[in-house]
C-alpha cells in the first residue's frame, strides 16, 4: 500500500493481470490497473453488511488529487445512509418516460380502464408528450423539465393539461414500481392552465334547423337511415356518440336501452316512445348485431364525425359538437322541471357535478326565473316607486 499521487500512478506498470493498489492514507480509495494499460480510480465502502466499488474515474482525466476528494465524498454520504453505487446503477437501469408509458399502458390503463381511455392515452402519449420527454430518464426527470414540457403546449392548453395529468399518473405508479423514490412526483406543484368551458347547446330555432336540415338530407340519399336515426337517438336520450354508435339489437327493450358497460359502467337508459318507433324502422342485417350500421361488413357505423360535420354546416351550426347534443338534452330536461338528481340517473353521471356542468339554461329561462324572484320580493317589500 502507498499514497496514490499523481506521479506514483503515472508509474505504475500495466502488468498480465487486472490489480488494485490501495492507498495507504485514505482507506477505502484504490486505484485499478488493466493489462491494457487503463488506470481507474475507485472507492470501496461497505453498507448494510456489503462491500460495493464506485468508480471515481479514468486516470488522465480525473487527478489522483480530484479522484481523492470524490472518494471523501463518497464516504461522506455512506456515512449519512446513501449507497452511491446502488443510486448510480438505478439510474442506468431507469426506463425512459417513453418506455415508462408503454408499462402503464399495458400494465394499468389496459387493464383498470375503458378501451377508449387507453385509445386517449396512447394517442396522447404518442403525440403530445413523448416529443418532448420521451427520452428522459424517468429517475432524472424534474420539475423543470415539466415545465418546460407544459410551456411548450401553451397553446393548446387542454392537451398541456392532459398530458401532465397523465405524466403524473405514469410517476406515480412508478414510484409505487421502485423506478423512483417515494413522493418525488415532480408534477405535484405545477399550476395548470385554466380551461375556458365550452357551453353550449342548441335553443328552439337551432333544434329546428336541425332538424330540416336532417329531413332533407335523408330525403336527398345524402345520409343514410341509421346515420339520421343516430343523430336523433343522441337528441331524444341524451346518450353518448359511442352509446348509440355502438348500440346493439340485444341492448334494446320498449322502454329501455340496456347497456351492459358503458364510460360509468352498466346503464339502463329510458327509451322515449318516439326513440323506440325511429329505431324500429331500421332494418336489421343478418350477422351483424348492431343498430346502427355502415356501409357493409358486421360492424357498425364507424365514423359519425364525418356526417356530422356536413350537417352542422348545412345547418349554420359550425361551432356545434357532437357531444352538445347531450348539453342539449340537459338543458332541455332542466328547463322543463327534471330536477338534477332525476337527470343524473338518466345520464348515467357518477357525480352530481358532473350533471350541473352540463346544465345551461337559456337566457330567456334565466331572465324569467330572475323576474319571479323579484315579483316575489317586490311584493313584499313593498313599492320602490
Amino acid at each position: 500500500m502507498v499514497k496514490l499521487t499523481a506521479r506514483h500512478v503515472e508509474n505504475v506498470a500495466p502488468e498480465r493481470k487486472e490489480r488494485i493498489l490501495w492507498d495507504d492514507d485514505l482507506s477505502g480509495f484504490g486505484l485499478r490497473s488493466y493489462p491494457s494499460g487503463r488506470k481507474v480510480y475507485i472507492v470501496q465502502y461497505k453498507l448494510h453488511g456489503r462491500t460495493r466499488r464506485k468508480t471515481l474515474g479514468k486516470h488522465g482525466v480525473v487527478t489522483a488529487d480530484e479522484a481523492r476528494r470524490g472518494a471523501k465524498l463518497v464516504q461522506a454520504d455512506v456515512a449519512r445512509g446513501a449507497d452511491p453505487s446502488a443510486e448510480r446503477k438505478a439510474r442506468l437501469r431507469s426506463p425512459t418516460i417513453k418506455a415508462l408509458g408503454e408499462r402503464f399502458l399495458k400494465e394499468h390503463v389496459a387493464l383498470h380502464c375503458k378501451p377508449t381511455t387507453l385509445y386517449d392515452y396512447r394517442n396522447l402519449l404518442r403525440g403530445v408528450v413523448n416529443p418532448v420527454l420521451g427520452g428522459i430518464k424517468v429517475s432524472e426527470i424534474t420539475f423543470a423539465d415539466i415545465q418546460t414540457f407544459h410551456l411548450k403546449r401553451r397553446d393548446t392548453p387542454y392537451q398541456a393539461n392532459r398530458g401532465v395529468m397523465v405524466l403524473s399518473k405514469m410517476l406515480n405508479l412508478a414510484e409505487d414500481w421502485g423506478l423512483r423514490a417515494m413522493n418525488t412526483n415532480p408534477t405535484r406543484r405545477l399550476k395548470r392552465y385554466p380551461e375556458v368551458e365550452k357551453k353550449r347547446y342548441l335553443d328552439d330555432s337551432e333544434q329546428e334547423r336541425l332538424g330540416s336540415v336532417l329531413a332533407n338530407m335523408l330525403a336527398s340519399g345524402e345520409i343514410t337511415r341509421y346515420v339520421f336515426a343516430a343523430f336523433y337517438l343522441l337528441l331524444l336520450t341524451g346518450c353518448r356518440l359511442g352509446e348509440i354508435q355502438k348500440l346493439k339489437w340485444d341492448y334494446v327493450t320498449r322502454t329501455h336501452l340496456e347497456l351492459p358497460d358503458s364510460k360509468t359502467g352498466r346503464r339502463r337508459i329510458p327509451l322515449p316512445r318516439e326513440g323506440r318507433a325511429l329505431i324500429d324502422t331500421l332494418e336489421r342485417r343478418e350477422g351483424n348485431p348492431y343498430v346502427i350500421l355502415g356501409g357493409h361488413g358486421t360492424g357498425h357505423y364507424n365514423d359519425l364525425q364525418k356526417p356530422w360535420r356536413k350537417i352542422r354546416a348545412r345547418a349554420g351550426l359550425e361551432d356545434v359538437r357532437l357531444h352538445d347534443l347531450r348539453h342539449t338534452y340537459a338543458s332541455v330536461a332542466v328547463m322543463n322541471g327534471i330536477d338534477p338528481f332525476t337527470l343524473k340517473e338518466i345520464l348515467g353521471h357518477k357525480n352530481l357535478s358532473t350533471t350541473l356542468r352540463y346544465v345551461h339554461l337559456s337566457d330567456d329561462a334565466v331572465q324569467k326565473a330572475a323576474g319571479q324572484i323579484a315579483n316575489r320580493l317586490a311584493a313584499t317589500l313593498g313599492s320602490v316607486a
